[in-house]
């Protein structure tokens, strides 16, 4: 049996990603079918005061990552934030993905009791164990900014809904009875 951590936040993660992946796709076939540049959604945001696009999936991508690699006693993996476009935007989608299935599920023993120390800003750090880390912390924040950059997508016109969303629950869904 895998570690409850493992399978709350790398088997929660990766899905979601990959929703978020498949959104972005739908946002370039918006962009393509409209003809318009697929740099204004990238840019786009919901506020002045709001991160765009592209902030939001660099967030969640990081969130992802960083908190895989800390409840495995690890330094999380740095990742420049260079994207630009929603194709660069994709790649740092699956390389979340790709590090995130490469963790052994079993460097997440004892996860939820251990020590993490996150540097945050202006010398604050936040002190939790694993489990706050996870429930408190990481998976509030991606949900978050994938909700976000969902927002902003379908803000801007793109054809999306639920489904998209929660793709991956789709499999599981069927009449009753059947």
């Amino acid at each position: 049996m895998k570690p409850p951590l493992y399978a709350m936040a790398v088997e929660t993660f990766v899905p979601m990603l990959r929703a978020l992946s498949n959104i972005l796709d739908k946002g370039a076939q918006h962009a393509s079918a409209k003809k318009f540049d697929p740099a204004v959604l990238v840019t786009a945001r919901l506020a002045p005061d709001m991160f765009p696009l592209v902030k939001q999936v660099q967030i969640a991508c990081d969130h992802a990552k960083n908190a895989t690699a800390r409840l495995m006693g690890r330094e999380p993996p740095r990742f420049e934030d260079s994207e630009q476009t929603l194709d660069e935007l994709k790649t740092r989608i699956a390389r979340t993905i790709d590090y995130l299935e490469g963790a052994p599920a079993a460097a997440f023993a004892g996860a939820e009791e251990r020590d993490i120390t996150v540097p945050l800003f202006n010398d604050l750090v936040l002190e939790v164990n694993g489990l706050q880390l996870l429930r408190d912390w990481a998976l509030p924040h991606f949900y978050f900014h994938v909700v976000t950059a969902y927002d902003i997508l379908r803000h801007n016109g793109v054809d999306i809904g639920k489904r998209d969303y929660l793709s991956h629950v789709g499999s599981a869904i069927r009449q009753r009875g059947a």
